[in-house]
């Protein structure tokens, strides 16, 4: 990986991975790999409460194996939750035939979480069931349970070592999901030890087999606290396809409130 300081001062996954504040040295962690690999987890989600809300704009560009190319445009918004995932609504506004598909998620740190598709030319909002998350979301290289921001209690973690990773240092972390329903047997983690910010994640499937690659970077800081990568690629290694998600105009602490993430609202999110 390759990351030049520039980038460096340039999301959970899809929402944005949001950052704050110095890290303490790893040898302050605890002694064992397992209790280390929890407490980058848990110090990365610390650095990212207080953001309250945002919105933002994402440009989707799927290519298949060819290089073929499909364009979407997409309107994010996000709560955050105190003591709970976090609630986000993703509406689609382009191309027409995709236009007002939006999904809104209910995330949630010690159970399944509630998502919801709503389907304009059928008028009805389906509910995505556990079974069904590990499927492709809007014909992306991203499933929809990558869509909800990996929350700390979903995993068992554990610290593997640290590596340069261009001008940075990142600890690489091994962490399991305890959804036996989940698509992945296992993902590693590079975060960069300054600020912990994400630069990529290895998905691997229940066969253990390498299926996918997310990469990070073009990071910019909002509100003097808050990372956010501006890019994410994710390259399926199986299919050779890929979908780069680009996000622009964040906006933070906006006026957004509980009602605006309901499933009625998600046929008004045109």
């Amino acid at each position: 990986m390759i990351h030049s300081r520039a980038s460096r001062r340039a999301f959970r996954l899809l929402v944005p991975i949001l950052l704050t504040g110095p890290v303490a040295p790893l040898t302050a962690f605890a002694a064992t790999p397992e209790e280390t690999g929890l407490k980058i987890a848990v110090e990365a989600r610390e650095r990212g409460t207080g953001f309250g809300s945002f919105t933002a704009r994402q440009a989707m560009v799927l290519r298949n194996k060819q290089g073929q190319e499909s364009r979407r445009q997409v309107r994010v918004k996000v709560l955050e939750v105190e003591d709970d995932g976090n609630k986000s609504m993703f509406v689609f506004d382009n191309p027409r035939d995709v236009k007002g598909t939006a999904l809104l998620v209910h995330a949630h740190r010690n159970e399944a979480d509630d998502q919801w598709l709503y389907l304009p030319a059928l008028k009805r909002v389906k509910r995505i069931s556990s079974s069904n998350r590990s499927g492709s979301f809007m014909g992306s290289e991203f499933a929809y349970e990558d869509m909800s921001a990996p929350e700390v209690e979903k995993f068992t973690y554990r610290y593997l070592r640290d590596e340069p990773c261009g001008d940075l240092t990142c600890t690489v972390t091994e962490r399991l999901p305890t959804d036996r329903k989940s698509g992945y047997l296992r993902q590693i983690v590079w975060q960069d030890r300054e600020e912990l910010r994400t630069w990529k994640i290895e998905y691997y499937d229940r066969k253990d087999e390498h299926l996918k690659t997310l990469t990070l970077g073009g990071y910019q800081q909002f509100l003097d606290r808050f990372w956010q990568a501006g890019e994410m690629t994710m390259v399926n290694h199986l299919t050779g396809k890929s979908t780069v998600l680009t996000w622009t105009d964040f906006e933070f602490r906006t006026d957004l409130d509980e009602r605006d993430f309901t499933k009625t609202g998600l046929k008004r999110a045109r």
